[in-house]
């Protein structure tokens, strides 16, 4: 099972991706972990992106690319992945085709979370005033003004993806404003189809 999960921030990838983590013994790659992981093991990738890192600076699409493809050959990546923030541009959609073609893999599918954007404001709202009320940390991004940035990034770079990969007949779409448990349902009868 190779997947991408697609959808704007708050639509609940991360949620669901450790749900077929659980179920389906793959593992979520997220970039940002990624990251952090080639970093901290020193990798020569890893050391690229500290460099930029340490200067303040986004880490570009090659060192991106390049960590996401050091992370597939890993052994627990034999029997797939989930691709979850990754990739987040055409530009980058494009790498990883090649990067899996290069690898003799290819995705099973692109799963796209559909949702209300004036819903996901108050999903945000809703998780940080839990997270305040159960005494743990609030996310910096959990506030509406910040969101709405999020939203219209999102919009800009990679909602393009839905269409790109619609085309290349990868594409299916939940119902993501559906409960947690009807949403891994539907991914679940998504994954049943392939």
């Amino acid at each position: 099972m190779k997947l991408i999960l697609l959808g704007p921030p708050g639509a609940g990838k991360g949620t669901q991706a450790q749900r077929l983590v659980e179920k389906h013994g793959v593992p979520q790659l997220s970039t940002g972990d990624m990251l952090r992981s080639a970093v901290a093991a020193g990798t020569e990738v890893g050391k690229r992106a500290k460099a930029v890192m340490d200067a303040g600076e986004l880490v570009s699409d090659d060192i991106v690319n390049a960590i996401v493809s050091e992370r597939i050959d890993q052994p627990d990546c034999a029997w797939g992945f989930i691709l979850d923030g990754y990739p987040r541009t055409l530009v980058q959609a494009d790498a990883v085709e090649a990067m899996l073609a290069g690898k003799d893999m290819k995705l099973d599918c692109v799963i796209e979370l559909v949702v209300d954007d004036k819903a996901l404001v108050g999903r945000i709202v809703k998780r940080a005033e839990e997270a305040a009320a159960a005494g743990q940390p609030v996310r910096k991004d959990d506030n509406a003004e910040v969101f709405d940035e999020r939203l219209r990034e999102y919009y800009k770079k990679t909602a393009p993806l839905t269409g790109y990969y619609y085309a290349k007949g990868l594409l299916r779409t939940v119902n993501g404003m559906n409960t947690i448990d009807a949403v891994t349902e539907e991914i679940e009868q998504v994954l049943d189809s392939l």
